[in-house]
């Protein structure tokens, strides 16, 4: 099971690599271990787990029910609180890159690419799911 999960979790951080290369046309490293992305690799992770856990335990077991309420937990997090927040320290740093630029004042940037859209939460469920599906069998 973990290492379904961590293989649907790095297949996702690779895939983040690529598909900002095929978008932007430039290689961005950071985009291979940072947050944030297509796909989510928070949300591949906890669904090749609860995958794994319902193909080996049922998905009618309690231990299924657990790892399907994590999961959910964490893509609502990854989509919804995450992602605002995101949005919060994208509207701060224009607002400091306004308000101080060209002044002395050192301010430090906060990192903005921490959420995901529900597309790209879906796509690493969808993701994570098939991985497990995959090695599991």
């Amino acid at each position: 099971m973990l290492v379904s999960s961590i293989a649907a979790w790095f297949i996702a951080q690779v895939l983040k690599g690529v598909y900002y290369f095929a978008r932007h046309r430039k290689v961005d490293f950071k985009r291979f271990t940072g947050p944030g992305g297509m796909p989510s690799s928070h949300s591949a992770f906890v669904s090749s787990l609860a995958v794994a856990v319902g193909i080996s335990s049922g998905f009618d077991s309690t231990i299924f029910a657990l790892a399907l309420g994590f999961a959910i937990i964490v893509m609502y997090d990854a989509s919804g609180i995450r992602h605002a927040a995101g949005k919060q320290a994208a509207v701060l740093n224009k607002i400091v890159d306004e308000l101080f630029h060209g002044g002395r004042i050192r301010e430090d940037r906060l990192r903005e690419l921490l959420g995901h859209t529900p597309v790209e939460v879906f796509a690493g469920a969808a993701l994570g799911a098939a991985v497990s599906m995959i090695l599991m069998r």
